[in-house]
């Protein structure tokens, strides 16, 4: 109630972005929505209860933590969810208890999971990580029939929920070779799973960047990060997929909007510098507005000097060095700006934007880098 900025999510963009996926999904493939890295900026449970709102009732997380985090906030709705990745000691009989489906992609969580389920009595949900190509996780090729072996003996407690992989890189052409193969050696995975008798609900590859770059790589479920929050894996899937047109009517829509007040307006003399040190001297007659906003809140201190905000529609550049918890623009040309104004970090106003795309690119910072920095204690609120 406190706060010095706050975020939108905006629910109609999100629709809309569910339509672009859905148009490209093949017939009978689910949507698991990947919200790990706190919805990718975005804001975990806000982000989630959205999406719900919208649809979408499978949800891929990274850690027990998060999961932990929807199944308490969000214990009246039923959706179904699964750990892509850290799920340890105490936290794996938890998953199995709330039925949370686990990622297993080595033989000590194997034994963990099988363990953990006869002692709970009930059956795990597993989705095995098979070894294609990414050289991170998941079972080598000539350890899959181990893995079969221990599936079999331990059908009672462990259900074999799911076989997917990760591609390593499908965002980018100079990785065509490289994911061609990981698709081949995925099917062949899945023909050695098969011949043994085992037939999982889901099989899983595709991320955003394959379902548009490669979707001959969707199988009966595809993970969907990055696209649902409006934003392309990076500049070449956009330019390879529908051209560099921005007029294109199946464009994404960006979902989140960031904004903050003006905290305090100043006068500075020709000849001054701004803020600590010496990394900006006033050239003229300045005024200049202080926002409460720093590296601490995500806006990288990459962006002294670079940066920009929009403030009554008009571009506000960032001057001086961007401090822990305050920066200060430059708003000469703004002569209407006054203590409270709103100022858009990333958003849009009176038809100008600051895009995510252009604030990580001035600070040399991925998109993903840049959003899933915004910390969790900025409030998130839905705009429908």
């Amino acid at each position: 109630m406190f706060e010095t900025s706050k975020i939108y999510l905006d629910k109609k963009a999100l629709l809309h972005n569910l339509k672009f996926i859905k148009k490209r999904m093949k017939s009978g493939v689910r949507l698991c929505s990947v919200v790990k890295g706190n919805a990718y900026g975005h804001g975990l449970v806000p982000y989630v209860r959205m999406a719900l709102d919208c649809g979408v009732d499978y949800f891929g997380v990274h850690s027990a933590d998060e999961a932990f985090a929807l199944r308490t906030a969000l214990s009246d709705k039923k959706f179904d969810l699964w750990i892509m990745g850290t799920v340890e000691d105490a936290a794996i009989s938890w998953a199995i208890e709330h039925d949370v489906e686990i990622a297993v992609f080595d033989f000590e969580r194997l034994d963990q999971v099988i363990v953990a389920a006869k002692s709970l009595n009930k059956k795990a949900k597993v989705h095995i990580e098979v070894e294609t190509g990414m050289r991170r996780t998941g079972f080598e090729h000539t350890e899959i029939n181990e893995v079969i072996s221990r599936l079999k003996e331990a059908e009672r407690d462990v259900e074999l929920f799911g076989l997917f992989t990760h591609f390593a890189g499908a965002e980018s052409l100079a990785n065509h070779f490289r994911v061609k193969n990981q698709i081949e050696n995925f099917k062949l995975s899945k023909t050695i799973f098969s011949d043994a008798g085992f037939q999982p609900k889901y099989t899983h590859s595709a991320c955003s960047a394959a379902m548009l770059n490669y979707p001959e790589s969707q199988e009966n479920m595809i993970r969907v990060g990055i696209i649902q929050y409006g934003f392309w894996p990076n500049k070449e899937t956009h330019i390879r997929y529908c051209g560099d047109v921005e007029t294109n009517p199946d464009l994404l829509k960006r979902i989140i909007h960031w904004e903050t007040a003006i905290l305090s307006v100043k006068e500075v003399k020709k000849g001054c510098f701004i803020g600590y040190g010496t990394s900006y001297l006033a050239h003229k007659n300045m005024r200049i507005a202080t926002l409460s906003i720093g590296y601490s809140h995500g806006y990288s201190r990459n962006l002294s000097n670079i940066g920009s905000v929009l403030i009554h529609g008009k571009v506000a550049p960032v001057v001086g060095t961007v401090n822990m918890n305050s920066l200060t623009v430059d708003i000469s040309q703004i002569p209407q700006a006054r203590k409270g104004d709103t100022a858009i970090l990333i958003g849009r106003q009176n038809g100008k934007a600051i895009t995510v795309s252009s604030f990580s690119e001035q600070s040399n910072q991925l998109n993903y880098e840049m959003l899933t920095r915004l910390p969790w204690s900025i409030p998130r609120e839905i705009r429908n």
